[in-house]
């Protein structure tokens, strides 16, 4: 993947250098015949240009934090703070993606990722260029008049993650993203994701199931209890900056932290009856 470009976000981060705030944030919502807590009490700090992964059961409301941050919709209780600002409507500086890429089949990988740049009434010639530069990016150089249906499926998701980076958004919000790849294309995934995060200086906030993967991409990973989540610990990730990702299965400080990870969520699912 050839070298990218960097542009440096200014950020107003608060006084404590937090990019993101969840300050004592819980999130309910209405069911037939009563309600529902997604999270419960969750304050979080998010530096700018940190790679947060988020891990924990099924339903303990991990989705909804990415949901508050995008501005989807406001906390019941607490506050969402963006840039040392609260936030109370759409916020404009994340992109997200989810585990499906949500292509669309009638357009090409370029139409694909030149969609948000026309939503954006962005200059026809300056989306061309903003769009081929990008292909070269994720290392789709030859395939922007390729459709779909024509790409594999990593092809599929780095057209994904072109299109989410085609506006620049400053947070990336990331709901499983690699979930349905076989092991070898994942963490080459993971690799050109973790490569682009720190080139392209985005901040970003994973959710995964899968605790190596956590590990991997993670400065720090936050946990969560079964439904309703609250973080039961925030554990940093003894690993270096220019980790090799495709070496980490041999480094001692992983696989402890794997298995640190694993007794957190055991524990805890042993308690919630889960």
């Amino acid at each position: 993947m050839d070298r990218p470009s960097a542009k440096r976000h200014e950020t107003s981060e608060g006084q404590d250098g937090a990019l993101i705030r969840f300050a004592n944030v819980s999130k309910r919502f209405s069911l037939e015949g009563g309600e529902m807590t997604a999270v419960s009490d969750v304050s979080l700090d998010v530096r700018g240009g940190e790679i947060i992964t988020l891990v924990g059961p099924s339903g303990c409301g991990k989705s909804t934090l990415l949901n508050m941050t995008a501005g989807l919709f406001q906390p019941s209780e607490g506050t969402v703070f963006y840039e040392g600002k609260i936030l109370s409507g759409l916020n404009h500086q994340v992109g997200y993606m989810t585990q499906s890429d949500h292509l669309l089949p009638w357009r090409t990988v370029f139409g694909n990722i030149v969609a948000p740049l026309e939503i954006r009434r962005m200059g026809k010639a300056a989306a061309r260029e903003r769009v081929e530069s990008l292909l070269e990016t994720v290392g789709l150089q030859g395939f922007g008049g390729s459709y779909p249906n024509q790409i594999s499926g990593g092809m599929r998701k780095r057209t994904a993650l072109a299109r989410l980076l085609a506006y620049d958004p400053q947070t990336l919000l990331m709901d499983e993203p690699f979930g349905a790849l076989d092991a070898l294309l994942r963490l080459r995934l993971q690799v050109e994701l973790r490569v682009l995060a720190r080139r392209l200086q985005k901040t970003v906030l994973f959710v995964t199931h899968d605790l190596e993967e956590a590990v991997a991409l993670g400065d720090r990973c936050a946990v969560f209890s079964a439904r309703p989540g609250r973080i039961i610990s925030i554990v940093t990730i003894p690993l270096p900056e220019d980790r090799d990702l495709m070496q980490l299965r041999y480094n001692s400080d992983f696989t402890r932290t794997c298995a640190d990870l694993w007794s957190l969520l055991s524990s805890e699912l042993a308690r919630s009856g889960t």
